[in-house]
């Protein structure tokens, strides 16, 4: 039996199909009766689902990332879609085809590969050159950057979705570098290509999107410095000289703090022309995808607004469309 998608689903439809589980929430109603959220997903978007008058007991053989059966009737509430469910249960990832519920770049990944080096490899300072290089020619790098998400369910929250986001980010730099002459163009192209590379590490994306032990203890900003330190002697193999220790600074300082404020998980904040430069761009690239695709995944095909999105404290706005 085909699977029913998430952008399919529409008011007053009963529904006995399998999703991902992206989120799982035991709450308490006024009458302090417990009842479970669940953020039901597939590649085409999410939609939440309850279960009334549940146990914690009830619920404890499902988690996070599972794949779940459920039955229930989608229904229309305050304007937004969702299933009112009677049963959720656990199945094995076995039973699905996971590229029905994980989504992919839409981009081609190996072109997206091929600007990369593009760029990278056209530094003119030759230590971030060669250790772009020493980054590039790692195939364990490589393979991570065409399956990893930059993120598990923000923005570019899908295979391939770092690397798109990486050349993003470098094309936004390449676009706007004359206007900032006071900024070291080869400095801020490493730092792009830099900043995330830790989620290699502190992501799982073999099939559900989850955080990895080292991911959940340390964090990318870290794993992406340690990364950094692992290829430095490389690039000092390679060149025969010491790798300038101010670079080495200005590097680890732009992914320690390209978060941008201690509120949002940097330890630093940016101190650099190169580091302001790569959070606002890095920032700016994150935000457009996840607007878009929030807006583009709503199951409300008949509502302008997005429901109400608890990150960001607003509804977004879809419009009526383009017109013929």
């Amino acid at each position: 039996m085909s699977h029913l998608f998430v952008n399919q689903l529409a008011d007053g439809e009963s529904i006995d199909d399998i999703y991902l589980l992206s989120d799982k929430q035991l709450r308490a109603n006024r009458n302090a009766d417990l009842y479970l959220l669940a953020q039901l997903r597939d590649k085409t978007g999410q939609i939440s689902g309850l279960l009334w008058n549940v146990s914690e007991d009830a619920v404890a053989h499902i988690q996070s990332g599972d794949y779940v059966r459920v039955r229930g009737k989608v229904q229309l509430y305050q304007g937004n879609l969702q299933v009112i469910l009677t049963h959720i249960a656990q199945v094995q990832p076995t039973q699905v085809d996971p590229d029905d519920y994980i989504e992919s770049t839409n981009q081609d990944v190996e072109k997206l590969l091929d600007r990369l080096r593009e760029i990278l490899l056209a530094i003119d300072d030759l230590n971030l050159r060669t250790l772009m290089e020493c980054f590039l020619v790692d195939d364990e790098i490589v393979g991570g950057l065409s399956r990893a998400p930059a993120g598990v369910k923000l923005h570019h929250a899908y295979h391939g979705g770092l690397l798109e986001h990486i050349v993003n980010v470098l094309e936004t730099a390449l676009r706007i570098g004359d206007l900032y002459p006071k900024v070291d163009l080869n400095l801020l192209l490493a730092g792009i290509f830099l900043h995330d590379i830790g989620k290699l590490r502190e992501l799982g994306y073999d099939q559900n999107f989850v955080y990895t032990d080292e991911g959940q203890l340390l964090g990318h900003l870290l794993l992406g410095v340690e990364m950094l330190n692992e290829k430095i002697p490389q690039v000092e193999q390679a060149t025969g000289e010491s790798f300038p220790q101010e670079t080495a600074l200005r590097l680890k300082h732009m992914l320690l703090s390209h978060h941008g404020t201690y509120e949002f998980g940097s330890p630093k904040l940016p101190m650099t022309p190169e580091a302001i430069a790569l959070h606002h761009l890095d920032n700016l690239d994150a935000k457009i995808n996840e607007f878009t695709n929030l807006i583009e995944s709503d199951p409300n095909t008949a509502s302008t607004w997005t429901p109400y999105q608890v990150n960001m404290q607003r509804k977004l706005y879809k419009g009526s469309g383009p017109t013929e």
